[in-house]
């Protein structure tokens, strides 16, 4: 007897039963996003014709073992759907992402889509972005002192991410450093604007206008949505 779904491949199955022929995929990073390419690529088993595309080496390597057809971001311009998970979902539909190493791709993909899915469990729902986890901040490795000194003029207060064995810092795909940073109760479409602003932040964590359909999973699965 097979054991019960989780919360996380609920929602993932749900979101991958929407995907239709022909689609061009973006498939995110993360356990729920390993969900999700699990639960699309039964379905093409099933007969499903669709392209994918990966937010990260990880992604790219999942896809690559259960026989996804996959393409490279540069030979895209657009992409039908792009599905993923997400660290802190407010009311607003305002996202934290970026605990992983793949912000650039990640917002790239997630401005690319049609479709934007976000899949999460209850506990990833929050009043305030940040009341759970610091902002990632990508850096240039060159300019993170400026940066931090830069962040820390906004109220921000954080430090350089270790590396998994902390032995050293963590570099992203992208080849940059993290700053992790907590605000307080600053305005997050106030914040995202100034983090846009700081030169040599290449990208940061808060996700604002992108979500077009939040789905949330407990024990059923919700749909929140939200249309661009």
């Amino acid at each position: 007897m097979s054991s019960p779904l989780s919360a996380k491949q609920r929602v993932a199955q749900h979101v991958a039963d929407l995907i239709e022929d022909d689609m061009v995929v973006g498939l995110g990073t993360g356990s729920t996003a390993n969900y999700f390419i699990e639960a699309l690529a039964k379905r093409q088993q099933g007969g499903l014709r669709c392209t994918t595309v990966a937010s990260s080496v990880v992604s790219t390597m999942k896809a690559k073992s259960l026989g996804l057809p996959q393409i490279s971001m540069e030979h895209l311009s657009h992409i039908d759907v792009y599905v993923d998970g997400a660290d802190e979902v407010t009311d607003e539909k305002v996202l934290l992402k970026g605990r992983g190493s793949d912000l650039v791709r990640e917002k790239l993909l997630a401005r690319a889509s049609n479709e934007f899915h976000v899949l999460v469990d209850q506990s990833k729902l929050v009043e305030r972005i940040g009341q759970n986890y610091p902002i990632p901040i990508e850096v240039m490795p060159f300019a993170w002192q400026m940066v931090l000194h830069s962040l820390e003029a906004l109220g921000g207060r954080g430090e350089l991410r270790p590396n998994a064995s902390g032995d050293g810092l963590a570099v992203t795909s992208h080849g940059s450093l993290v700053l992790d940073m907590a605000f307080g109760q600053i305005d997050v479409h106030a914040l995202n604007a100034m983090l846009n602003a700081v030169p040599g932040v290449v990208e940061h964590g808060i996700f604002t206008g992108l979500a077009t359909a939040i789905f949330v999973a407990d024990h059923k699965v919700d749909v929140i949505e939200q249309r661009r």
